[in-house]
């Protein structure tokens, strides 16, 4: 199994999945972590030239095919992953990456190492109460 993690510096969870540039995806065998690497990832400052859509009248932000397709851009480099945690996000992005068939957990636990144990531990509450 693959835990991707969001993060602004490699140690710590980001608690804005579409600001944060790096992913640490923990490889997982037998319950332990076996490795761990850095990615990039893409994030709103890959796209900041772009114009943002308007919005249909009710549609929730992040549902709008254009950050559908920025979400789709972001997940590119956890294809592999099973697991994404993060310190926030968008309803929009949330849905994307479950789409994509990942177990999205919203943490309040910034240290990367602790919150991939925890979540191996099974004791990682998702707070979806931090999504926006």
């Amino acid at each position: 199994m693959k835990i991707a993690v969001i993060s602004d510096d490699g140690a710590t969870i980001s608690q804005h999945f579409g600001m944060a540039p790096l992913y640490v995806v923990a490889t997982v065998e037998k319950g332990k972590v076996t490795g761990k690497e850095t990615r990039n990832k893409m994030g709103h400052q890959h796209f900041a030239s772009g114009q943002h859509p308007e919005h249909k009248p009710g549609q929730p932000h992040g549902y709008d095919a254009d950050s559908q397709d920025k979400h789709a851009q972001m997940a590119q480099n956890i294809d592999d992953c099973q697991v994404l945690l993060a310190g926030g996000m968008g309803w929009g992005a949330y849905d994307s990456m479950k789409s994509r068939g990942l177990e999205v957990i919203i943490t309040d636990v910034s240290n990367i190492d602790e919150a991939v144990k925890t979540y191996l531990d099974g004791k990682l509450p998702n707070l979806m109460e931090k999504l926006h």
